[in-house]
């Protein structure tokens, strides 16, 4: 009899917020009514910024969840930067392109250098001796680890090395050594080699490794020398079903999500500045609303522009539930993609709600990237550099011609990034060998 129970280790699992928690939390669902016996491995205390109990619904009464505790250095770093008369840091100021204090250099180098994969790395080793009796007492065959943080494949590779009959599938959301995060983190030579190392060995140990963008399977082939999965991130349809579009009274648009330096709106908001400038109808009429984490610096460059504080609203983190019902009252998403060497990459999950929402798309981004791809053949919405200020002005004078006329969006093909159709194609991994 096929045996279908599976560990998935993962460090981010409800209350914990995003769209890394939803990727996992989705599978395990999903491969619930596929009849599979999942059991998820997550962190007791883990430190995370962003919260959305509401997310809870969705983990089937049958899925097991050990919550396994965690030691992170993070409290102590909250502690030495009150020390320095920092405020509390937000997750959004963490990523620094620019001039940095002499605290955020120091914590920075601490940060890339003495924890590496990153500061998870001390629930590497208690997490493989709980969990090796765990799965020989369970007849545990298959494990699956996900990152980032990327220490939780290291917890697969020691375990895979002590049980060598284990099925290990390692699922990275992110690169490793080539995640654009570490090029903001002062990494040493040295630093940058180990995580190249460890990254190799986890690559050329698991028996499958899947990613979630074509441009991310080329790049994890090349650095492996083997073959790499897809499996994207989805949405799940039964959250839209209930979605009601209602007519807005301003030109809604709406960015939801983190905002860094490496995520940066401000093309599109100079871009409305200058159409607000030319068309009084137009700045009466726009609101633009943020929706999660935003950096200091952008918010200061947007409270500092008397034009642009007047049509610009910040929210912090909303449930999932809550912001399912803003998709009716939405009229254009935007979706700022990281301006860095791996954005061809970057399909975060946001977009795919934003394809399931049936509003249009407006992304900055490379537009010979995998988003632009999707975008392009699903008819789903609009992708400009982030240089081409009158193609962003004009997309957006585009989309408001649209809203002022009532007219509708229809998308083609976005059935196949169902949550339902993923985890078909996740249950075709777990039934296969390696090749």
């Amino acid at each position: 009899m096929l045996n279908k129970k599976v560990l998935i280790i993962t460090y981010y699992w409800p209350p914990s917020g995003g769209s890394g928690v939803q990727r996992w939390l989705k599978f395990v669902k999903y491969l619930v009514r596929e009849g599979w016996e999942p059991c998820v491995f997550t962190t007791e205390n883990p430190s995370f910024t962003i919260e959305d109990k509401s997310l809870q619904k969705d983990v089937p009464d049958s899925a097991e969840v050990i919550r396994f505790p965690i030691w992170e250095p993070y409290q102590l770093f909250f502690k030495l930067s009150s020390l320095f008369g920092n405020k509390t840091p937000q997750q959004a100021d963490f990523i620094s392109t620019g001039k940095k204090t002499f605290f955020q250099k120091v914590s920075s180098w601490i940060r890339g250098n003495l924890f590496i994969p990153d500061a998870r790395v001390f629930w590497v080793k208690p997490s493989v001796e709980y969990l090796a009796d765990f799965i020989n007492r369970n007849q545990i065959e298959k494990i699956i680890t996900t990152g980032p943080p990327h220490s939780i494949h290291l917890i697969g590779l020691r375990l895979k090395k002590m049980n060598p009959a284990l099925q290990w599938i390692a699922d990275f959301r992110d690169p490793w050594s080539e995640w654009d995060l570490l090029d903001t983190l002062s990494l040493s030579f040295l630093a940058r080699k180990k995580h190249v190392s460890l990254e190799r060995k986890a690559l050329t140990t698991a028996d499958r490794v899947i990613t979630i963008a074509p441009f991310h399977v080329n790049r994890l082939e090349v650095l492996s020398g083997r073959k790499v999965d897809l499996i994207t991130n989805g949405f799940d349809e039964e959250d839209f079903q209930e979605i009601v579009h209602s007519r807005t009274d301003k030109f809604t648009i709406r960015h939801v999500g983190i905002v860094d330096e490496l995520r940066d709106p401000k093309p599109v908001m100079l871009a409305i500045k200058e159409i607000c400038a030319t068309d009084k109808d137009f700045a009466s009429r726009v609101l633009i609303e943020f929706i999660g984490k935003v950096n200091s610096a952008f918010k200061n460059f947007i409270t500092e522009d008397p034009q642009l504080s007047a049509i610009t609203r910040f929210v912090d983190q909303i449930p999932h539930d809550q912001l399912l019902k803003l998709y009716g009252a939405t009229d254009l998403q935007l979706l700022v993609l990281a301006h860095t060497s791996i954005a061809p990459g970057n399909l975060p999950g946001k977009f795919f709600e934003y394809l399931a929402s049936g509003n249009p798309i407006l992304a900055i981004g490379p537009v010979e990237g995998d988003a632009a791809y999707i975008l392009n053949k699903s008819k789903a919405g609009l992708i400009k550099e982030q240089n081409d200020i009158v193609g962003i002005k004009t997309a957006l004078l585009h989309y408001y011609s649209q809203w002022n006329t009532g007219s509708f969006m229809t998308t083609e093909g976005i059935e196949m990034f169902t949550r339902r159709k993923l985890t078909e194609q996740l249950i075709s991994l777990l039934l296969q060998k390696e090749d």
